[in-house]
Order: structure tokens, then C-alpha cells, then sequence
């Protein structure tokens, strides 16, 4: 019984390591964008994160709300964007991104996630948000309510330099 419960405990411990060893690692903090990286299941992921300045709409519950870039080089997978909404989008409905006079509406979504149509629309919403200063994510949640989150786009740049960079983006 006691060799039993060893090799559990052995097996736990060394599942936690590994999972301790794959945690997100700060990159580096730039304006209001966080760069990350981690490791998942031996290949290299590296992303950038921000949260709204602003976040508003007429709900009573709604969870974490992000925007995020990322790069998975093993995958040669670049410069995908997408969203968290902090609740379930309506179905079938897409979100519109703002930047600027630009408006971005090849989104789909999926859950709380949405997503560009394409790696074209990525890379074009990228480029806007490298010049632009403020960015309007506007979303209907599955309960049919309008949501406008606000970010800055300060520190954009420094952050996407620095994924790109740890991921090889050339």
C-alpha cells in the first residue's frame, strides 16, 4: 500500500512541476499590453494581452474581458487576434472593432471567444492597431445585450516587437 501511495504522490508532484514549468511567463510590461510566453507540450507560444480602459453595457454579471495577439511559430501561426468577451456571444452574431475611421467586421465568434475571419484581417486589424490610439470592441452577449469595451492601444507596438521577436516572427 505504501509503495502504492508513493508512486501517486510521485506522479502528482511530477505533474504539478510540469504544469508549474508550462505557467505563462511575463516578457515585459509595455504601456497598457502585457507580453507573454509559455511552452505547450514543447512548442513555444508567445501572446500579448490587455484588458479595457472602459468596459460598458447594460448587464449585471460579465467576466474577464481581454484582447490578445498571438504567435505559435511551430504551427507557423501569426498574428492571430482575438477576443474575450466575459460572457457567451449571441449566436451567430458578430462583433465590429473599431480603430480610428477603420471598422473591422470580418469577426466570427465562438462562446465567449471571437475571432478575425482570416489571417488577412488579422494582419490588417494588426497594422491599424500599431498606429492607432484607442481601439472600440462592440459585442451582443447570447442574452441579446449590447457591450462597448474601450483599450488603449499604448504600448502596442513595444509589446508586439517583443512577441515577435521571442517567437522568431520574421
Amino acid at each position: 500500500m505504501f509503495k502504492y501511495v508513493s508512486l501517486i504522490c510521485g506522479l502528482l508532484i511530477a505533474t504539478m512541476a510540469q504544469a508549474a514549468a508550462e505557467q505563462p511567463k511575463v516578457l515585459g510590461e509595455y504601456g497598457d499590453w502585457v507580453a507573454w510566453t509559455y511552452s505547450d507540450r514543447g512548442n513555444l507560444i508567445c501572446y500579448m494581452s490587455s484588458t479595457p480602459k472602459k468596459d460598458e453595457g447594460k448587464y449585471t454579471k460579465r467576466g474577464d474581458i481581454y484582447a490578445i495577439v498571438t504567435h505559435r511559430p511551430a504551427e507557423k501561426s501569426f498574428d492571430e487576434v482575438s477576443f474575450v468577451a466575459g460572457y457567451q456571444y449571441k449566436s451567430n452574431a458578430a462583433m465590429t472593432v473599431k480603430i480610428g475611421n477603420q471598422t473591422f467586421k470580418n469577426t466570427f465568434t465562438e462562446g465567449d471567444k471571437a475571432w478575425m475571419v482570416n489571417s488577412t484581417e488579422d494582419r490588417n486589424l494588426i497594422a491599424a492597431m500599431k498606429r492607432g490610439s484607442r481601439m472600440i470592441v462592440d459585442g451582443f452577449s447570447s442574452r441579446g445585450t449590447a457591450t462597448k469595451d474601450t483599450y488603449s492601444l499604448k504600448g502596442f507596438s513595444s509589446a508586439y516587437q517583443a512577441i515577435s521577436a521571442k517567437c522568431n516572427k520574421r
